[in-house]
């Protein structure tokens, strides 16, 4: 296919042959463990040079349909080659693990996903590597924080929960000049709204698990590397591990692949108007989404990224957990749950205060994680109204 061709042409043809499929539109589902091979020649050199990591030899290796997921991805991210694993968190922890080892020194954002958080204090610090959590608005002052061992830095931009967008050019400009390796985790925008590795990235990971599946229904997760160097290293740790994605998985990631673009503009749609709607209302202290003009990372935001999905955050000036409470628990549409990306609305209390240990989480309010579905927008909107009257009602008490 042509290098000229647009994201939205891609995600309808990678990753499928319909010509070695019997003119089958979808490529199949390839269940296997074992792999025979017709010699013992053969056998021998299942494992030779690139065949170790792009051919199928072990079905706990990878499938053709991991493999058509996989290329699919890389080409979308404009790397040198991915690897499915499965889970967006094993797709963070995995990506961090390849590329450290005892005695070296990480930098990650204090923003970023909780789990990614708890793998660097709990797993890396048991086997001797060091985190230091930084202020994800550091830019290029993140040079100051860099030991002779620091071997990475973990970006996520915006960060998880929070929102804060992270200068991703500063920090890779800053960490190259070190040798230092740039992570990034690019689950909010992507690869449709922001490509890491344009930017300097070196390994740019997702949760397919959101707007790659679009349904709720599977957990996956994608590290893509900007070099084969990388990439092997990568697909060496995740084999050791015996981490693998499984094929019915990577065929409903495929499948919302062709999709995901038409929705996820649809969820920025909607979300926009929802999260304009919410800076205007008296029990909102302030909305953070990157894509309002009054966001403070807006600017980042308008420079880099192609667009906005559906999830961002709510500061209420109430700080009651009573009166929260009753203004969630009865909501009609949003429903209470983690996790996000699918067509449905969703609500979730966050508390990052507990954990951050850099860029410390000060408002007094209520903080609330919203994400913006595929219903009309005009009911959403409706839903969360009637949930302000119960706020209200119960904070006044």
């Amino acid at each position: 296919m042509k290098d000229t061709v647009k994201d939205d042409t891609l995600i309808v043809h990678l990753g499928r042959d319909p010509e070695k499929n019997q003119g089958v539109v979808n490529p199949p589902v390839y269940h296997a463990s074992t792999i025979i091979y017709p010699t013992m020649e053969a056998y021998s050199k299942r494992k030779e040079g690139a065949k170790k990591y792009r051919s199928v030899y072990y079905g706990a290796f990878g499938t053709p349909t991991t493999f058509a997921l996989a290329e699919a991805v890389c080409r979308l991210e404009e790397g040198k080659g991915s690897v499915v694993v499965s889970s967006g968190q094993a797709a963070c922890n995995l990506a961090i693990m390849a590329l450290v080892e005892k005695g070296d020194h990480i930098l990650v954002t204090d923003s970023t996903y909780g789990p990614t958080r708890q793998f660097c204090d709990t797993v890396l610090k048991r086997f001797g590597v060091k985190t230091t959590y930084y202020d994800p608005l550091i830019g290029d002052n993140i040079s100051e924080l860099f030991r002779s061992n620091t071997r990475l830095v973990f970006t996520e931009s915006p960060g998880s929960v929070t929102f804060e967008m992270q200068n991703i050019p500063a920090i890779c400009t800053a960490a190259h000049q070190r040798d230092v390796l740039v992570l990034m985790d690019n689950t909010w925008a992507t690869p449709l709204f922001f490509k890491p590795i344009n930017f300097g990235v070196d390994v740019s990971i997702q949760a397919g698990t959101k707007y790659l599946s679009g349904h709720s229904d599977l957990v996956i997760g994608i590290i893509t590397a900007r070099t084969d160097e990388l990439f092997r290293k990568i697909k060496d740790t995740t084999m050791a591990v015996g981490d693998i994605a499984a094929p019915d998985d990577c065929y409903s990631a495929l499948r919302g692949l062709r999709t995901m673009s038409v929705l996820l503009h649809q969820h920025q749609s909607s979300a926009s108007k929802i999260a304009q709607w919410l800076s205007k209302r008296p029990e909102v202290k302030r909305v953070l989404y990157p894509a309002l003009e009054d966001d403070p990372g807006h600017s980042i935001w308008k420079l880099d990224f192609k667009g906005a999905c559906g999830l961002f955050g709510v500061v209420l000036h109430s700080s009651s957990s009573v009166a929260v409470a009753k203004m969630l628990d009865d909501y009609d549409l949003f429903k209470i749950g983690a996790s996000w990306g699918g067509f449905e609305s969703l609500v979730l209390p966050c508390y990052p205060a507990a954990i951050r240990t850099a860029n410390f989480w000060k408002e007094k309010g209520f903080l609330l994680r919203y994400h913006i579905g595929l219903e009309d927008p005009d009911d959403l909107i409706a839903d969360l109204e009637e949930g302000f009257i119960r706020l209200n009602k119960t904070k006044n008490k």
